[in-house]
């Protein structure tokens, strides 16, 4: 209900940074102090709260970093927060410092965190997807997959032209370990001939190899693989395709280029919107909840249903790179 008795709220970032998550921050801090609530930014996520690493957030503090890549409060893994000691030491550190709910920003492993912090101590969270690799099932989006496709994509299309030019072989590893959204959509929109994703893993290098052979039969002269980095080696693959084709053939892994740079305009908004939500929902009186964004709206989901949800790659999209990748 609007009205809300929570006056103070604390905000973190957990796991991998995105691009977009200081937007997030800014939306979180600005409008909670515009519905007259105090917001403590918790540094370094999870392990920065069990060491009470915190300071409270102005409207100043939050300026001037909506372009900024990264996450100006960090981030950090924490192997004590998983348990339940320590979980009853981070609700201990919040409620010592006056702090009546968490806003996390981060993936799925930091949403289940939460839920446990929820479940061990009773205390009240709300999530919201900060996450490259768009793997997050009741949203379409989430916070830093757009920047990290189009530095992928920028990349990609430069290694592409001087594969075109050496008349190569080029296998680009994208970031994606249990999840190839990157991989699809790179992959897709670089118009490449081969997309290997973890998710649809029936991986056969003797068919690469053969269809590297059959189209330098009808005058092709280069080849683009985008690998999502759950697949396998590229570098090793490289060696091994160019041995058995005779087309040089190169690796280019672009690591964690994909998580810096400044946010894109879409990330900037989508997650403007979303830490504003998240703060609205708690103003209302709503807890354990994530924010999400579907079916061309803004919404959230109960976090224990959110995080029982399973996404995969469409198969239509996966029907789709492969005709087009002939």
């Amino acid at each position: 209900m609007a009205g809300s008795k929570i006056n103070t709220i604390g905000v973190l970032t957990s796991g991998g940074d995105a691009p977009g998550m200081n937007a997030a921050i800014r939306a979180v801090t600005r409008k909670a102090i515009n519905h007259g609530i105090r917001v403590f930014g918790i540094e370094k996520g999870y392990q920065g709260l069990l060491n009470g690493e915190m300071r409270e957030l102005s409207a100043a503090d939050v300026s001037d970093t909506i372009q900024q890549g990264g996450t100006i409060l960090k981030t950090a893994r924490s192997e004590e927060f998983k348990t339940e000691e320590g979980r009853q030491k981070g609700a201990q550190v919040l409620r010592d410092n006056g702090i009546e709910a968490l806003v996390v920003i981060g993936g799925d492993g930091s949403y289940r965190g939460a839920l446990e912090l929820y479940k061990s101590a009773g205390y009240p969270v709300i999530g919201i997807p900060g996450t490259i690799d768009l793997d997050i099932a009741c949203t379409e989006y989430t916070i830093g997959f757009d920047t990290a496709i189009n530095t992928a994509m920028e990349a990609i299309d430069k290694v592409r032209d001087t594969s075109s030019s050496h008349e190569r072989c080029s296998i680009i590893e994208v970031m994606g370990r249990k999840a190839g959204y990157i991989a699809m959509w790179c992959g897709i929109a670089s118009g490449a001939e081969e997309i290997l994703l973890p998710e649809t893993y029936d991986f056969d290098e003797q068919k690469i190899i053969n269809h590297i052979t059959d189209i330098r039969k009808i005058g092709k002269t280069h080849f683009l693989i985008i690998n999502a980095e759950g697949i396998g080696h590229s570098t090793s693959m490289a060696r091994r395709i160019e041995a058995a084709t005779g087309m040089e053939t190169r690796a280019t892994i672009l690591g964690y280029m994909q998580r810096g740079g400044s946010p894109t305009c879409k990330d900037r908004f989508y997650a403007s919107i979303m830490g504003a939500y998240a703060v609205d929902l708690l103003y209302e009186g709503k807890i354990n909840r994530i924010v999400g964004y579907s079916k061309g709206d803004f919404t959230d989901f109960d976090i224990v249903e959110a995080l029982e949800m399973q996404k995969s790659i469409p198969d239509y999209y996966v029907e789709i790179s492969k005709d087009l990748v002939r």
